[in-house]
C-alpha cells in the first residue's frame, strides 16, 4: 500500500499564493460581515449589491496600498509616513465615493443627501483601510526584525565555524613539523624503509583526517580510529617505550565531538611522558557514558607536574589552550574540561561533552525547524483569530500584503 508522503511547508513558502490566499479570504469576510449584519437588521436581499460592490472596491484598493506601501516602506520615515497618510486619505475618499454613489443609485428616492452617505462611508472605509495599513506595516516590520534575526543567527553561525576553523588549521602544521621532522632524521641515517613506512602512515593519517570538514564533528570511533592511525607513526619513532591503550564504553561509540580533538592531549603525552622517560610510558584514552554526557580520560604514566599547569605549551602555541577554546566555541558552558597531576603520578586530563548522536541531532533539527514554523505562523495568525471570526476583513489583508515586498499582485 503506497504512502503519501506529507511535509510540512512554511505557510509563506510561497509568498505569491499566500498573498492571493489571504486577499480572498479577507475579503470574502468582510462581504460575510456585511452580509450578516444586514440579515439581522432585516434588510432585503437587494442590500447585497452595494456589499459585493463594496467589497470588490475595498478588495482592488488594497492591491494598489499594498504596491504603494511595498515602495515606501524602505524610504526615510518622513517620506514613508507622510505618503502613507496621503494615500490612505485618497483610498479611503475613492472607497467611500463609490459606496456612497452605489446606494444612491440603489436608492433613487432616498431623501439623505449624497454628502452625508459620503461621510458615512468615509468613515467606514478610514477605519477599514487605515486599520489594514496598520497591520500591514507591523507585520511587515515584524517579519523582517525577524529576517535581520535569522541572518544574525547565520552571520554567528559563520563566526563560530572560522574560529573553530583557525583552531583546527593550527593542528595540521604542529603535528605535520614533528612527523616531517622525523622523516628528515630517518632519511639523514639513511634509513629509507622505515621512512618509507613513515610517510606511507603519515599519508594515510592526512587523507583520513582530510574527509572531514574542519569545523565537523566526528563519531568518538572515528576519532579513536584517526588517534590509531597516528598512533602508528609514533610507534616508528618510540617502538616499545610508546605503549598506547584503548578503552572505550561501546555505548558511546556513536558520540559526536569535535574532529581532531583528542590527538593533541595523545601528542602532549608522547612529548611529555614518553620522551623525557628512557622506560618510555604508558598512554591510555578512555571513555564512559556518565549519566547524559561523555567523560573522556586522556592519562599517562609520566612524571607529572606540580603547581599551576600552563594552557598552552611554549614550543609552538598549540596544545591544551587550543583544546579548550575549540570546547568553548563548540559547547559554551555544557562542557567540563579538568587537568590532573602531580609529581610521578602521571598527567590526566577530563573532558566531558553533551552524549550526541547524528541521529538525535538530526531528529530535534526538525522537530525545531516544524517548530519554529509553528510559533511564527501562531505568532502572526493567533493574535488576530477572534478577528477574523468577527470581522476578518482587514486582519487578513493587511497580513497578506505584508509580504508583497518582492511580489507585485
Amino acid at each position: 500500500m503506497a504512502v503519501i508522503d506529507i511535509r510540512p511547508q512554511p505557510f509563506f513558502g510561497n509568498k505569491n499564493r499566500a498573498f492571493w490566499n489571504l486577499q480572498s479570504a479577507g475579503w470574502a469576510a468582510v462581504l460575510a460581515l456585511r452580509g450578516l449584519s444586514g440579515i439581522s437588521n432585516g434588510l432585503p436581499l437587494s442590500f447585497l449589491v452595494p456589499a459585493i460592490i463594496g467589497t470588490i472596491t475595498g478588495y482592488s484598493i488594497s492591491l494598489l496600498l499594498s504596491v504603494i506601501y511595498r515602495n515606501l516602506i524602505n524610504r526615510k520615515p518622513l517620506v514613508t509616513w507622510s505618503v502613507t497618510g496621503a494615500s490612505l486619505a485618497v483610498a479611503a475618499s475613492l472607497y467611500a465615493f463609490v459606496d456612497a454613489w452605489v446606494f444612491r443609485i440603489q436608492n433613487p428616492t432616498s431623501e439623505t443627501a449624497f454628502g452625508t452617505l459620503f461621510l458615512g462611508a468615509l468613515f467606514l472605509g478610514s477605519m477599514l483601510l487605515g486599520a489594514w495599513s496598520a497591520l500591514y506595516y507591523a507585520i511587515n516590520f515584524f517579519l523582517r526584525v525577524e529576517e535581520q534575526n535569522d541572518q544574525l543567527l547565520r552571520l554567528e553561525t559563520q563566526a563560530t565555524r572560522a574560529q573553530l576553523a583557525m583552531l583546527r588549521y593550527q593542528l595540521n602544521p604542529h603535528f605535520l613539523f614533528n612527523t616531517l621532522n622525523s622523516i628528515s632524521t630517518l632519511v639523514l641515517l639513511k634509513q629509507t624503509e622505515p621512512a618509507n613506512a613513515m610517510l606511507s602512515r603519515l599519508s594515510s593519517f592526512l587523507r583520513h583526517t582530510l574527509v572531514n570538514e574542519v569545523h565537523s564533528r566526528v563519531t568518538l570511533a572515528q576519532e579513536v580510529e584517526t588517534l590509531h592511525l597516528y598512533l602508528d607513526i609514533e610507534k616508528m619513532r618510540f617502538e616499545d617505550r610508546l605503549r598506547p591503550s584503548f578503552d572505550i564504553d561501546p555505548a558511546v561509540r556513536d558520540a559526536l565531538l569535535p574532529s581532531l580533538l583528542l590527538q593533541p592531549l595523545v601528542e602532549n603525552a608522547i612529548k611529555y611522558a614518553v620522551t623525557p622517560m628512557e622506560e618510555g610510558a604508558e598512554i591510555s584514552v578512555s571513555a564512559r557514558l556518565d549519566n547524559d554526557k561523555v567523560r573522556i580520560v586522556v592519562s599517562d604514566t609520566g612524571p607529572g607536574k606540580n603547581g599551576p599547569i600552563p594552557k598552552n605549551t611554549h614550543s609552538t602555541g598549540v596544545g591544551l589552550g587550543n583544546i579548550q577554546e575549540r570546547l568553548n566555541q563548540a559547547y559554551g558552558e555544557a562542557h567540563e574540561f579538568e587537568i590532573k597531576s602531580s609529581t610521578g603520578g602521571g598527567f590526566s586530563v577530563i573532558i566531558a561533552l553533551p552524549f550526541e548522536t547524528r541521529e538525535q541531532i538530526d531528529k530535534e533539527a526538525a522537530h525545531d525547524n516544524a517548530t519554529s514554523d509553528q510559533i511564527r505562523n501562531e505568532a502572526i495568525f493567533g493574535e488576530h483569530a477572534s478577528d477574523r471570526s468577527h470581522g476578518g476583513l482587514v486582519t487578513a489583508p493587511a497580513m497578506a500584503s505584508s509580504h508583497q515586498k518582492d511580489i507585485n499582485p
